[in-house]
């Protein structure tokens, strides 16, 4: 037996912030080494942070990079141990993002990436280069000041792997794994027995499954053992870096780390038998044929053994069973931990939110009341990190600290009712109770006298006074005065934030919280600069039904028994009068129902149609129920408001990124903001594929030919809907 222990790790880096990234390197080193691990993997670019973005253009971040590394070598950090670094290095003209691979206090290699990611949340190509010469290492002469430091002049740079006596590793960097062509494939070709994958990967609803099952199928049917390790939190924006560092044996996983956690390190240990992976690729056959015929990958020789010979001392690590977490679960613990970083990073003092005591702010204030649930039961568990820094944002004194959930949400959370007369004593009543559940500071204010200021103010400048629709106005006038109350609540919110604390002698401000969901940022359906404006937004990047869904497990799993009846509600802004034969409530506002809104944002972004695809993938969908007619005035509708309120996109509350179809426009989904609303070539051919269709119909009913309609409809890329008809999981 070959016996290997190894560790990999989930590090809550901080974008920019070196002395924060070094402190939580060596401390992942110091655990692996005394589990005795021999191996340590750690994240990708975790010197700098992964989100450092333009910051990587700066020599300064190199610069910095490099003294860290130093620091790292010159002490005995990597005594006895392969430590695989993330961090950006400039070779001639070109920035790359590599992972430094040291051992004994030298550096063994540094292997840049070779594909980078740059799509939805990345652009790596912005700032480094891919890597591109596989077919050598080339030798790189170090820095200066590094190079005196350690007495090594240069070191092997580029694709290739490091030979032990006893074994042989190789790095393969985040994306790579993704390729249509994996490193590892080759590599393993190769005699490569250890892989290690330096990831920053972010959290996005269900997920993981599909990050799992490619480290299984990476060794799999090629034999190897897999280490994965990840940033974990917010380092700075609006991803959430999810962890789940892990170590796959043979397609199996013997050690998993947390998806979501307060801490700022966490260490996994496993110990692996490399003969296991030598039998495995001894018993398959076509991999002995194929390793026969390999292309050669270059190799740096260490004249050292890794691994120990058999020892009962030392037990074998398991397959264990995958940890999942619910979408529900996700929705609680990784919106809670990245307002966590956020609160203790930003210097504030708490939270302020506008509760309105419907769906969207109640699932905000749940994911507070979760976050302070999880700060506490840290605190217990005995982090004197997460201890420390509720200590300091919560003013506590005398050797207190949190112990209980509410009286914490008490010192940091502020909830406001803003009520109005076109408010209903259910919603006042819905949010005061799960304000008293959750622990916040709660506050009930009425807005009618700004109201009624703002527009007696009006009526002066114009000697008009606008009416409510209901009260005989025109649309113009109903919009304005629903606007009107949403603004105001902005403003009050940002004032309550800033001056609160200092009514309660308290240190610091507030950050207001937003509580627009997803879809209603896709459907524009909101006031610009309303509370949907707020300094950061838990929910902005999940659906109205995942939200629902996450109300119900809130109200059982976390304490907050109220919120199944705000679920139960029908979703309503309030902004409009309430009379007996009329009721405001959302979908009718909308002209669409959240589920509707949903499958739209699905086919808009994922499978990226325009509205011929649409209505073409939606024939399909909804032809059971909708003539073609039907389904193109739906198509129509959708892209016609989706058009006209894209503006509001660009000034959006920075929103925890959860979903592939978040319309946010910063990054993730770019597109122009000034539309043709009426789209009219697009409309006009959707116009013409309903009038070809209708006349198949016809000839479908004259001469019973059930095969022309399926023929006419399967053309131009409807095999989306199609292929997923039978697989709920494959499709919308």
């Amino acid at each position: 037996m070959r016996l290997l222990k190894v560790a990999t790790c989930n590090l809550n880096q901080w974008a920019m912030d070196f002395d924060c990234n070094l402190k939580n390197i060596k401390e992942s080193i110091t655990r692996a080494k005394e589990a005795g691990a021999v191996i340590r993997l750690g994240p990708e670019l975790e010197i700098t942070g992964y989100g450092c973005e333009d910051h990587f253009l700066e020599l300064d971040t190199v610069n910095h990079a490099w003294e860290c590394l130093k620091d790292i070598l010159l002490g005995d950090w990597t005594d006895g141990i392969l430590c695989s670094i993330g961090m950006p290095i400039i070779k001639g003209s070109e920035r790359y993002n590599c992972q430094v691979l040291c051992f004994n206090r030298k550096i063994i290699m540094i292997r840049p990436k070779m594909w980078l990611a740059n799509d939805g949340n990345y652009r790596e190509l912005r700032w480094f280069t891919t890597w591109k010469q596989k077919d050598q290492l080339l030798e790189f002469q170090l820095p200066l000041e590094i190079s005196e430091a350690l007495s090594q002049t240069s070191v092997p740079f580029g694709y290739g792997y490091i030979q032990f006596l006893d074994t042989a590793v190789a790095a393969e960097i985040c994306e790579e794994l993704f390729a249509p062509n994996p490193p590892h494939t080759e590599l393993a070709l190769n005699g490569v027995e250890v892989f290690l994958n330096a990831s920053g990967s972010h959290h996005q609803l269900r997920k993981l499954d599909i990050r799992l099952r490619a480290f299984i199928g990476a060794t799999h049917t090629r034999g190897g053992v897999y280490m994965y390790s990840n940033h974990q939190g917010c380092d700075g924006a609006r991803l959430y870096y999810d962890g789940c560092c892990c170590v796959v044996v043979n397609g199996e996983v013997v050690a998993q780390g947390s998806q979501f956690s307060l801490k700022d390190v966490e260490v996994v240990v496993a110990q692996v038998d490399l003969d296991a992976v030598a039998s495995l690729r001894g018993s398959i056959s076509s991999f002995q044929e194929q390793a026969s015929c390999k292309t050669k990958v270059s190799s740096v020789a260490v004249p050292y053994n890794i691994c120990q010979p058999f020892n009962l001392k030392m037990l074998l690590s398991s397959p264990q069973k995958i940890m999942y977490h619910s979408p529900e679960e996700e929705i609680a613990f990784g919106p809670g931990c990245w307002l966590w970083d956020y609160l203790r990073r930003s210097g504030a003092s708490g939270f302020l939110l506008p509760l309105s005591g419907g769906a969207d702010s109640s699932s905000v204030a749940a994911i507070v009341g979760c976050m302070c649930q999880l700060v506490v039961k840290e605190i217990a568990n005995g982090d004197e990190q997460v201890k420390a820094d509720a200590i300091r944002v919560g003013n506590y004194t005398d050797g207190k600290f949190p112990i209980d959930s509410k009286e914490f949400a008490k010192r940091i959370f502020y909830t406001v009712y803003m009520g109005s007369e076109n408010s209903s004593e259910a919603t006042k009543m819905r949010a005061k109770v799960l304000a008293d559940e959750i622990g916040s500071w709660h506050l009930d204010v009425c807005i009618d006298g700004v109201v009624s200021s703002l527009l007696s103010l009006f009526q002066t400048l114009t000697g008009k006074r606008p009416r409510y629709k209901v009260d005989g106005g025109s649309n113009v006038e109903n919009l304005g005065l629903q606007n009107i109350q949403a603004r105001i609540r902005m403003v009050l919110a940002f004032m309550l934030a800033s001056l609160l604390p200092w009514v309660h002698n308290k240190k610091g401000f507030y950050l207001v919280l937003g509580s627009s969901n997803v879809d209603e940022a896709l459907r524009g359906y909101l006031t610009k600069y309303d509370c949907s404006a707020a300094d950061i937004n838990p929910i902005g990047s999940i659906s109205k039904q995942d939200l629902r869904k996450f109300l119900r497990w809130a109200a059982n799993h976390l304490g907050y028994s109220s919120l199944a009846d705000i679920e139960a509600a029908p979703p309503t802004a309030e902004l409009e009068p309430i009379r007996s034969n009329y009721s405001q409530l959302d979908e009718v506002d909308m002209g669409m129902t959240y589920e509707e809104l949903s499958v739209y944002g699905r086919l808009r972004k994922i499978f990226r149609c325009g509205p011929v695809s649409m209505f073409k993938n939606l024939c399909y969908k909804w032809g059971g129920t909708l003539t073609p007619s039907e389904v193109a005035d739906k198509v129509k509708h959708f892209f016609k408001y989706y058009s006209i309120n894209r503006h509001k996109m660009t000034v959006l509350t920075p929103s925890y990124h959860a979903e592939s179809y978040s319309p946010e426009d910063n990054r993730f989904d770019l597109r122009q903001f000034l539309y043709n609303a009426q789209w009219p070539y697009q409309f006009r051919k959707v116009d013409e594929l309903v009038q070809e269709l209708n006349g198949d119909k016809v000839a479908f009913k004259e001469t019973g030919n059930h095969e022309k309609l399926g023929a006419t409809a399967g053309a131009g890329g409807m095999g989306v809907v199609a292929a997923a008809a039978g697989d709920p999981k494959a499709g919308l």
